[in-house]
């Protein structure tokens, strides 16, 4: 991966899976990669997801919760759709900009009490760490031939 990989995930609000994979991009590609994240709707960060995420030694309470804009698909090397709305409805990337569809279930559709709805996010959450290491792992390789 060039130290100037630039990657933007985008979701449908920009609250919950799209911060998750932005928070884990960031620890694992330390300063080899630059991301963001984006939606094609602004919903607010959900206090959820910042909660599972700090369980897990991840601080994404500074986030905000943007929606995308032209110049972000400009910016990007790389666009993540973590989700299928948002993978139908992704405007069209520029010429030369990577797409890649890596979709994962929607923890803040749960309904229940705290104790029945956190286990589904940290779920969520798990799936989004192994996906987004597993990028970075696939990143470095190419960049070590």
């Amino acid at each position: 991966m060039q130290p100037n990989e630039r990657i933007l995930v985008l979701c449908t609000g920009n609250s919950c899976r799209s911060q998750m994979a932005e928070g884990y991009l960031r620890h694992f590609g330390n300063e080899r990669i630059q991301v963001r994240s984006a939606g094609l709707e602004a919903h607010g960060l959900n206090p959820r997801a910042v909660k599972v995420m700090a369980e897990d030694g991840i601080d994404i309470s500074g986030h905000s919760s943007d929606r995308i804009d032209p110049d972000g698909l400009q910016w990007a090397s790389l666009v993540i759709t973590v989700c299928g709305h948002a993978d139908q409805h992704c405007p069209a990337v520029p010429g030369g900009v990577e797409k890649r569809h890596i979709p994962f279930p929607d923890p803040a559709k749960e309904t229940g009490s705290e104790r029945e709805v956190l286990p589904k996010f940290r779920e969520v959450r798990d799936r989004i760490r192994s996906a987004m290491l597993e990028l970075v792992r696939e990143f470095e390789q190419r960049r070590a031939v």
